[in-house]
């Protein structure tokens, strides 16, 4: 029976290798056929650095030994990651032109180190500020495995989430401002996970907003979610440790039963925690105050990545260069021009009171709520009605954003469909550092879901 490439995981892979199954260049061949089922997922490929770096991981299987337990499997990068010789285009037309770069990210090199093979560079919401994923300049990345009316992809790491749900490549890496690893792994059925801000290095990634801005893959598997964390880090997980008994996970009812989360979500959710709560998992519902206070502070003080986004971008904005913007997100970045800079310094203030308090109130335990409050949304009508793009973008932002204030890491997993087959998704998240709790109860509730009800 031939290899399924548009299924396997990374492990997978690495154990396709190992047994001579396939091998990393036919890994590299197929899914570089593959990408026309991912139209405007890629801005840019690495074709002939790719295939060498194939070739030289096929021989490491064959003769040498591999360099890591991901030796030889195809990776894709998010455009705001530096890669030697290549523009870094933020999804923005305007960089088309700009320079190259005279070096790869930290991130890029370490896992060029580790033997990962690079396709390219994923499409993206221009400059990263989007929730929905649409991109005029470069197009809009399709799901194909929706058959009806094509859907938003989530954004803003819209093109690395299409590359692994098409099957180009198992694991595509992406960044998380707001919400934009999370939200387009939730609408694909994809395992997405947001890094405490401080676990891995910034070097060479474009940035959007300074105190916000976080780093992860979107994969198939939490395992290899957590074998990249591993590479990252220089540090081992012990896989076996991972356990559902004991495992304490709070539920805000508030947020679960707000009537703007729609029906399948909940429903899909409630039926995780029943299997979980069967499985020996505690499941605690109590309000969660510093989580309910943070969506307050969000909806009635503003977001603090919009001040952060515009002083970024601040001298683009003043410039004719402007007009090459996408005006949905040059209307946003404007739209915090006006913000006193006493009500940001009160924005940070409040974010380490938040903070202290929900450590507090955790007290070692993990956050469950919906990633996405509803499915992907249809495309068509986001592209033509510029009000209704604005206020889905905030509905789909409203869920991850607190966590993004707040620096919790999260991993986003599957955890159902709806009626007409979108996926839901289910998140998972702790208090800012405590990353390897986080991705050990993923892996152990991503277990437990796998399995039949």
């Amino acid at each position: 029976m031939p290899f399924d490439f548009a299924t396997a995981d990374g492990h997978d892979l690495a154990h396709a290798y190992a047994i001579g199954q396939t091998d990393p260049v036919e890994a590299f061949e197929a899914a570089l056929e593959r990408l026309p089922v991912a139209e405007h997922a890629f801005i840019a490929l690495t074709q002939g650095r790719g295939r060498r770096e194939a070739e030289a991981a096929r021989w490491r299987w064959l003769d040498h030994g591999p360099l890591s337990a991901l030796d030889g499997v195809p990776i894709a990068w998010k455009d705001l990651f530096d890669m030697k010789g290549m523009v870094t285009t933020a999804g923005a037309a305007i960089r088309r032109h700009a320079e190259t770069a005279p070096q790869d990210a930290a991130l890029v090199s370490r896992l060029a180190q580790a033997g990962m093979v690079s396709l390219g560079k994923t499409n993206l919401s221009e400059l990263a500020y989007s929730g929905l994923g649409l991109n005029p300049h470069f197009g809009t990345p399709i799901n194909p495995r929706f058959s009806a009316a094509p859907r938003a992809p989530g954004g803003s790491s819209s093109g690395s989430a299409i590359a692994v749900a098409a099957g180009v490549v198992p694991i595509a890496m992406g960044t998380d401002t707001a919400g934009s690893i999370r939200i387009p792994a939730a609408f694909n059925g994809l395992v997405g996970y947001r890094s405490s801000r401080k676990r891995y290095g910034f070097a060479g990634v474009f940035g959007l907003a300074r105190s916000l801005d976080a780093l992860g893959p979107i994969t198939r598997s939490v395992r290899d979610a957590i074998a990249l964390d591993q590479l990252f880090t220089h540090t081992h997980m012990n896989l076996d440790t991972a356990d559902l008994r004991g495992l304490r996970l709070r539920v805000d009812e508030a947020t679960l039963n707000d009537p703007r989360v729609q029906p399948a979500v909940r429903d899909n959710l409630e039926h995780c925690l029943q299997r979980l709560g069967s499985a020996g998992a505690h499941i605690d519902r109590r309000p969660l105050r510093a989580w309910q206070s943070a969506l307050d502070c969000i909806a009635q003080q503003g977001w603090l990545g919009a001040a952060e986004a515009f002083a970024s971008h601040e001298r683009l904005l003043d410039s004719a260069d402007a007009a090459g913007l996408d005006p949905r997100v040059r209307r946003r970045l404007e739209a915090a021009r006006s913000m006193p800079a006493s009500r940001q310094l009160r924005l940070y203030e409040q974010r380490g009171l938040l903070q202290a308090q929900l450590h507090s109130e955790l007290d070692g335990a993990l956050l469950i709520t919906p990633t996405v409050a509803h499915v992907a949304h249809l495309l068509e009508p986001l592209q033509s009605d510029d009000e209704l793009f604005a206020s889905t973008n905030l509905a789909t932002l409203r869920l991850t954003m607190p966590g993004s204030l707040l620096d919790m890491p999260g991993v986003t997993l599957p955890s159902g469909v709806d009626g007409d087959g979108l996926p839901t998704g289910l998140l998972l998240a702790a208090c800012s550092g405590n990353d390897i709790a986080v991705l050990r109860a993923a892996l152990a509730v991503e277990t437990l879901l796998k399995q039949h009800p």
